[in-house]
């Protein structure tokens, strides 16, 4: 299969009825479901956004990045920078402070590792990723490996952040927001722009694209969405370290976005919801004997990841996709 051909860009009625009822759905959670939960489907909703902002390179433009969670963690570390200890921190001020320096980071390497291609940027993107680890990792002054305490979430003056409540509907109308915003940015003529430069970059240098202005523009705002979910977890958990900038960081975010389906965002929403779901069933199963199943979790991730791939190319999103077309018993005898 081509590699447009796994890519998922228009979907069908039918999918997006199930998008909306899924949005529905997360809209009317709190109302049912536990505390616990709830924190979890808020996790997996960030995940999401940060699942989105690496489709836009890896889905949209064809630029697979591993460093892609060093934006993530910028973003955490500036807000933990920017709340003092015994008070909250504007909203207002700190998200677009956070927003400014992962989009300035993502900008600065992004002008150096876009010039490069294949198996070289995805190099390069690590190798600046690992920098900016190490950079936390062993400076005492920004944390060390201890990482820090945001002891109050941002104060955003209409509405209380600290109730779980309040900050999950927030989530999800930067969930909503950021996937409706992506959706202009493809169907506009630079989105356009990067799909022609993930299917065939010579060509669109031939008739007078810029490829390296595009795809620094991308790389950017996708490093300022990242941020966005940084912020966010930070916001959520209270904490933030130097593991958010990992390697492991950034492969979650690659499996996430071909689990749900490249190409298009709410694939990747679909495959942060996934991934998460999983992960946390793999954990709790139970031992077998002397086999402790839940701890090789990782083990059973992986396979069901490979049989994704192997049997649903375009994702969980296309493999719907593909059922909800499939004719009807009636239909095919017709036919």
């Amino acid at each position: 299969m081509s590699a447009p051909a796994t890519h998922l860009e228009a979907l069908p009625r039918s999918l997006q009825a199930l998008l909306a009822l899924g949005l529905i759905a997360l809209a009317l959670f709190p109302l049912v479901g536990s505390d616990f939960h709830q924190q979890m489907v808020t996790r997996m909703m960030i995940l999401a956004i940060f699942a989105m902002s690496l489709d836009l390179l890896q889905g949209v433009t064809g630029l697979v990045s591993l460093g892609h969670a060093a934006f993530f963690g910028i973003a955490g570390y500036a807000l933990a920078f920017l709340t003092p200890a015994d008070a909250p921190a504007s909203l207002w001020w700190t998200l677009p402070a956070a927003l400014l320096a992962s989009g300035a980071a993502a900008l600065v390497i992004g002008f150096l590792v876009v010039r490069t291609k294949g198996i070289y940027f995805i190099m390069a993107t690590m190798a600046f990723a690992q920098m900016v680890f190490y950079l936390f990792f062993d400076n005492r002054a920004l944390g060390g490996s201890d990482g820090l305490y945001i002891n109050f979430r941002p104060d955003a003056g209409l509405f209380d952040l600290e109730d779980k409540r309040v900050f999950y509907y927030f989530t999800l109308a930067c969930l909503a927001g950021v996937y409706a915003f992506l959706r202009r940015v493809l169907w506009s003529p630079f989105g356009r722009a990067l799909a022609g430069i993930r299917v065939n970059e010579h060509r669109m240098r031939a008739i007078g694209f810029g490829s390296f202005g595009h795809k620094l523009a991308a790389f950017t705002l996708a490093g300022t969405l990242a941020g966005l979910a940084g912020y966010l977890w930070g916001a959520q958990t209270g904490f933030v370290n130097p593991e958010l900038m990992g390697f492991h960081m950034s492969a979650h975010a690659i499996m996430m976005v071909i689990l749900g389906g490249m190409g298009n965002f709410a694939g990747a929403i679909v495959g942060a919801f996934a991934f998460e779901f999983m992960l946390e069933l793999f954990k709790d199963l139970p031992a077998f004997g002397g086999f402790d199943a839940g701890k090789h979790w990782q083990l059973w991730m992986g396979l069901f990841i490979v049989a994704v791939i192997c049997f649903a190319p375009r994702g969980l999103l296309g493999l719907l996709q593909r059922l909800a077309s499939r004719p009807g018993p009636r239909e095919g005898r017709d036919g």
